[in-house]
């Protein structure tokens, strides 16, 4: 069981990471980093604090900014948005799986089975999770209400998967997350 958070708790730090070539210059406002912040927001009762990042689809720098919130900033858990697709430049699966010391597919699994009961081309969608250290990684679609439904279908796991880590810890709101039903 997660035990309550208290005011001498120190903040789970949680990097959230917009991947988008257009974003990254300025052409398209990012709306999948703030989408995760509001839900993250609504879900996480415990103190945590954002180290937010808008990068191109670039599979080395996408490597090097998970490997530096993980290993320098020392997030317990970092979520992307974007390049999570089929397009020659969506490389951020490839780019988690290279930085990841173990796999997590049963993450990817859920979020599309999730996202199929929405839209069909879901299917399309290659997110993944892994573990860096004592770092949970989760790749997330780039769409806000694909971020709402896949992240509230994982997050009940993700507080116990830091714990089994040795990472930050993480309370939820549990009547948030008992709010969400995915549809049938």
């Amino acid at each position: 069981m997660i035990q309550p958070a208290t005011e001498t708790t120190t903040p789970v730090r949680i990097g959230i990471v917009t991947v988008s070539d257009r974003a990254s210059r300025g052409i398209y406002e990012d709306k999948g980093g703030p989408a995760i912040r509001e839900e993250l927001t609504r879900i996480v009762a415990s103190p945590w604090e954002a180290e937010a990042r808008v990068i191109p689809d670039e599979l080395d720098l996408i490597a090097a900014t998970l490997t530096e919130l993980c290993d320098v900033a020392g997030c317990a858990l970092v979520v992307t948005t974007g390049g999570t697709g089929p397009a020659p430049r969506d490389v951020t699966p490839e780019a988690t799986e290279q930085v990841c010391d173990k796999m997590m597919p049963g993450f990817g699994e859920l979020m599309r089975s999730v996202s199929l009961r929405v839209v069909p081309t879901a299917i399309l969608s290659r997110q993944t999770a892994g573990i860096r250290g004592r770092s949970l990684i989760v790749n997330l679609p780039g769409k806000p209400s694909a971020i709402h439904d896949c992240l509230m279908a994982v997050f009940p796991a993700i507080p116990y998967c830091l714990d089994l880590i040795g990472a930050g810890r993480i309370e939820t709101d549990s009547t948030v997350c008992a709010a969400f039903r995915p549809k049938s």
